[in-house]
């Protein structure tokens, strides 16, 4: 079972996305929050195996209860997705950078909703969108320097290619048929860099990718 925090400042919007999940077998919302600082509470209560978190809200913003999450040990298995209209893509890569598994578009298809929440449960971060790949590109462009090229020469070259690889929004499975591997040892690849550099998951890897130099943002 995979159980959900939904936290937004609007009721709708949590009732709308509960509706969804309420229909899934193995789903189950556990709790609802309308701010930060109630998410927080929430998590380190009910240890969710996914947040959906807004990203402006009162009292506390999602980013920054994102990164509360993100750097205590004891929330390491907590998942944490923020929710995003169209007018606020300066806030994703923010997002990112703050321990997020990935982000949502609120006018996303409902069976893409409930794809990505079971996604996001595995642990991987929902950056393969091309939606995704594009906020990327944008504003990554002129980041703000929480990383430097350190940390490189930790990694072979081979995990290089890979992280590079999936900061381009490539699964697994893509990785392995570019790299001619299997699936299994890019997924090695994968977790042995985010062990390497400390990464809590696989979107603070692309973080890295982008923030080191590993990778250029097309039109740069």
């Amino acid at each position: 079972m995979i159980r959900v925090l939904l936290v937004d400042d609007q009721p709708l919007i949590r009732s709308g996305f509960r509706a969804l999940l309420d229909l899934e077998d193995d789903i189950e919302v556990v709790a609802e929050a309308a701010d930060g600082a109630e998410c927080l509470a929430f998590v380190k209560k009910l240890l969710p195996d996914v947040a959906l978190v807004d990203i402006q809200m009162p009292v506390m913003d999602g980013i920054e209860a994102t990164r509360h999450i993100a750097a205590d040990p004891d929330l390491a298995d907590v998942h944490v997705v923020m929710l995003t209209n169209y007018g606020m893509d300066e806030y994703v890569f923010d997002a990112l950078r703050a321990g997020a598994a990935g982000f949502l578009v609120k006018d996303i298809l409902p069976e893409d909703f409930l794809h990505s929440v079971r996604v996001a449960a595995r642990g991987d971060a929902l950056l393969a969108p091309a939606v995704t790949r594009t906020l990327i590109d944008r504003y990554v462009s002129q980041p703000p320097p929480a990383f430097t090229s350190g940390g490189l020469e930790r990694l072979t070259d081979r995990e290089r290619e890979t992280v590079a690889l999936a900061a381009g929004g490539l699964s697994n499975d893509e990785i392995a048929r570019r790299l001619v591997i299997s699936p299994a040892t890019a997924k090695t690849h994968i977790n042995r860099a985010m062990a390497k550099l400390h990464a809590r998951d696989r979107a603070q890897l692309v973080v890295f990718a982008y923030e080191s130099g590993l990778v250029t943002p097309r039109g740069a």
